[in-house]
């Protein structure tokens, strides 16, 4: 399992105090979901004890702003984020193939926003992209913002589960501090109304399309399904 975090200067720990905690909780990788954040990615998967994963948060105002930053992202990091958070920021992110997680679809706090719809999931389940489910606002805020917030997880995951959509889980850390291990997640998701397999699941999810990722951007990789490799030399061989 993975957990998804801010690292400093995006949040306020480094990568390797990130990693080293979830090494501690149970946690086989931390993907590091940098804006501004930089780490040394080559240095620190020598020393640090998990899985570190480069990722790319695209924080834009607007589709056409997001779009050009998809783009040189796609070929610099092994996972992509579109931060949503507006309908139109969601609709753009799930209607792109290249894009690999929505983050942050809707607001928890104060009920405006974007949203998730059956269009989303439709758009989501058809392009392969993975909608987050944010368990941040759950663990870290109180009052009528962290129940607007429980309202609208539970109604996406009704509308991932009836479209098949495919979706990730995370805590969303910005603290090695506030990372919290998958079986508190788990234990949260069962309490909340999610479940604790549903959860577990979007855990994993996230090694899943690290490895997916990987593969592609191998020399190897031609398409899904389709490798380079000494087919050609044994089928001549073969005659």
């Amino acid at each position: 399992m993975y957990e998804a975090v801010y690292a400093r200067p995006d949040g306020e720990s480094t990568a390797a105090r990130f990693a080293e905690a979830a090494d501690r909780y149970g946690y086989d990788g931390v993907i590091v979901r940098a804006v501004d954040a930089d780490p040394d990615y080559e240095r620190l998967r020598g020393s640090v004890p998990v899985d570190l994963v480069d990722a790319a948060a695209v924080v834009a105002p607007d589709p056409q702003h997001a779009s050009g930053a998809v783009g040189n992202a796609r070929t610099e990091r092994t996972v992509v984020c579109v931060r949503g958070g507006t309908d139109a920021l969601n609709r753009f992110a799930v209607e792109q193939p290249r894009v690999d997680v929505l983050t942050r679809p809707f607001v928890g706090d104060d009920g405006r926003g974007g949203d998730a719809n059956h269009v989303l999931a439709k758009a989501a389940a058809d392009n392969g992209v993975r909608i987050e489910v944010n368990l941040g606002p759950a663990l870290r805020r109180r009052g009528g913002g962290r129940v607007r917030h429980l309202a609208k997880l539970r109604r996406l995951k009704r509308l991932l589960d009836h479209y098949e959509a495919p979706y990730v889980v995370s805590a969303t850390p910005r603290s090695h501090l506030q990372l919290r291990a998958p079986r508190e997640l788990a234990a949260l998701g069962a309490e909340i109304g999610l479940g604790d397999e549903w959860i577990r699941r979007g855990l994993d999810a996230w090694g899943d399309l690290v490895e997916r990722n990987r593969t592609r951007r191998s020399e190897s990789f031609i398409a899904p399904g389709v490798e380079r490799g000494r087919y050609e030399e044994d089928d001549r061989g073969a005659r």
